[in-house]
């Protein structure tokens, strides 16, 4: 069928070009505050980003030093998904962390 459908193109001269684009990326931030714990934000990231201990002490603490840290880059849609989770476990567990995204 693609070649018949390339023929026809050719016969009437029109081509037609497919743009493919990579889909945009987001960087997931959390922001430091004076309330949420460093172990809950060990736990957020562990659970919600799938981070090592390692990894996610890492991320912790350039939270703590920097007031934030980029805990992972994806598409828009998962980038969402995360911020909402983070958020909600957040908020379940008393704390007030923020989570945003930013486009990479």
């Amino acid at each position: 069928m693609t070649d018949s459908i390339r023929q026809d193109e050719r016969e009437s001269g029109t081509i037609l070009k497919e743009e493919l684009r990579e889909p945009r990326k987001f960087r997931v931030l959390l922001h430091n505050d004076d309330y949420t714990t460093m172990e809950f934000v060990v736990h957020v990231l562990k659970s919600v980003f799938n981070k090592s201990d390692a990894d996610a002490t890492q991320i912790m603490l350039a939270v703590h030093k920097n007031g934030t840290g980029v805990c992972g880059v994806y598409t828009a849609e998962m980038a969402e998904t995360k911020v909402v989770s983070v958020r909600q476990l957040a908020r379940q567990n008393g704390y007030p962390l923020k989570c945003t995204m930013e486009e990479e």
